[in-house]
């Protein structure tokens, strides 16, 4: 009767403890805000869209594609994030066994010399091992078997925590997607700067010779003493000043091929590129879609999702800690006290046992873990409205940014022809004493700086192409 009373009592406290391990504290939840403007500012509702045209076939320059797919096999960035996906792949695998049974082998053998004025001295020498003779000493102790331990998941703890690996891992798969992406905007934005700085370069050296046959000019004029000797030394100046420019964009050209062989992962060298005319390149038509096609488009915002996908199942984690945990540990082998008896039928062993644990008293780490699970959620949440949010604004700045350019070539390819005739005409009159040798100057220094523009406003023109096709989340497929 009284081991009725007493086992009733145990199974009623551990009954108290479980409900009493259950409550969890209460967090502040926020659900986040996925909508987006059903168009962009253009109103297009086509569903037509950029992003889903592979790189190849966007960028249809052989030198670039070359240059793009090299990178792809050796920048070491890129190769440092696929080790990071192996990481994360590792992950999965170290979370699905922990919530599996865990089997194990043993072995083991020692010696133990006891006091004979201890207890188990004195059970020693009392009892003999084998009848007739006197117990050896010290003490043999042989052991093999095997062994398992397992953590029933009883609240989807174990499953919770591989799903949130899981997670994390495709979250670290559409990191790298969004790495090409970048890695592809960056090399093609850095080709056709290159290719600008090839066409200033080339218009200055065509500037130099015509200075330079001006300066001829003048110092004619000077011996006819129709000009004086400053008008010589202002020419002068002026084809040093242009000289001067040619070497500094040398060395823009050196800098920008060494920033491409960086992304490429390989040494300087000389760059391939194209010999087409920079000003002729003609931007392709951009398709942008509907705003809602950047969810499932940009791998950063897709990696945004996985993350919050993750830190919600952190938080499941974490809540499963107030609640008990149930184990069960056996073990099956042999043990003697001599090694040819350790096989024998009376040296079997096993034992089976089960235990339930819940925390009572003193649970300040893991309400801290609990917390700080929920301000990640939180936070992942913001995270992903803001990828969201940034997406959407890249690519309406980037839309605008390829209409007001296009206006703007227009204009500057007037402006350059207007100018070139205004050179030709200044040194017709200048030649005639009809115009000053100032004139000339300035309508030169004029025309090279409008030539300068027209080919920064080309490279924005190809900058916005690549930008757009970068934040509708194209090139990584």
């Amino acid at each position: 009767m009284v081991k009725k009373i007493i086992y009733s009592s145990l199974v009623a406290t551990m009954v108290a403890l479980s409900f009493t391990a259950c409550k969890t504290p209460q967090l502040a939840e926020r659900t986040e805000n996925t909508t987006v403007p059903a168009a962009y500012a253009n109103g297009s509702q086509d569903s037509l869209n950029s992003a889903n045209v592979k790189w190849k076939q966007f960028f249809t320059d052989q030198y670039l594609t070359q240059l793009i797919d090299t990178a792809l096999q050796n920048n070491q960035e890129l190769n440092i994030t696929m080790q990071e996906i192996e990481i994360s792949r590792n992950e999965i695998r170290a979370r699905k066994g922990e919530y599996l049974p865990f089997i194990g082998l043993k072995a083991g053998g020692g010696v133990d010399k006891v006091s004979r004025n201890t207890p188990a001295g004195a059970l020693e020498h009392n009892i003999d091992i084998v009848p007739g003779k006197e117990n050896p000493e010290p003490l043999g102790d042989f052991t093999i078997g095997a062994y398992a331990t397992w953590e029933i998941d009883i609240w989807n703890k174990l499953h919770n925590a591989k799903k949130a690996a899981v997670s994390r891992y495709l979250s670290t798969v559409e990191g790298r997607n969004f790495m090409v992406t970048n890695l592809i905007s960056e090399i093609a934005g850095s080709y056709y700067e290159l290719l600008a700085l090839d066409s200033q370069l080339q218009i200055v050296k065509q500037n130099i010779d015509i200075q330079n046959n001006a300066l001829q000019i003048v110092k004619l004029q000077k011996e006819s003493a129709r000009v004086t000797e400053l008008a010589v030394k202002r020419f002068e100046a002026q084809v040093l000043n242009t000289k001067s420019l040619q070497y500094n964009i040398e060395q823009q050209i050196v800098e920008t091929e060494n920033r491409i062989n960086f992304l490429v992962g390989r040494f300087p060298q000389h760059v391939e590129r194209s010999a087409q005319p920079f000003t002729e390149l003609v931007p392709q038509a951009v398709n942008a879609g509907l705003p809602s096609q950047l969810l499932a488009n940009r791998p950063d915002i897709k990696q945004a999702e996985l993350d919050l996908a993750a830190s919600k199942l952190d938080v499941k984690v974490a809540r499963a800690r107030f609640y008990p945990q149930l184990g069960i540990s056996a073990g099956i082998g042999y043990q003697a006290f001599d090694a040819s008896y350790l096989v024998k039928p009376h040296s079997l062993l096993y034992s089976l046992a089960g235990d339930l644990m819940a925390p009572l008293i003193n649970r300040n780490a893991i309400k801290a873990t609990y917390y700080s699970a929920n301000a990640k959620q939180i936070q992942a949440v913001y995270n992903y409205e803001r990828s969201i949010l940034n997406g959407y604004i890249e690519v309406a700045n980037q839309l605008s940014n390829i209409s007001n350019l296009q206006k703007s070539f227009e204009f500057k390819a007037q402006e350059v022809d207007a100018l070139t005739q205004s050179v030709n005409i200044s040194n017709d009159l200048f030649t005639s004493a009809r115009a000053d040798y100032m004139e000339v100057l300035m309508t030169q220094r004029d025309a090279l700086e409008s030539r300068f523009d027209l080919i920064e406003t080309k490279m924005q023109q190809m900058h916005a192409l690549v930008n757009v096709y970068r934040a509708l989340g194209g090139g990584w497929n």
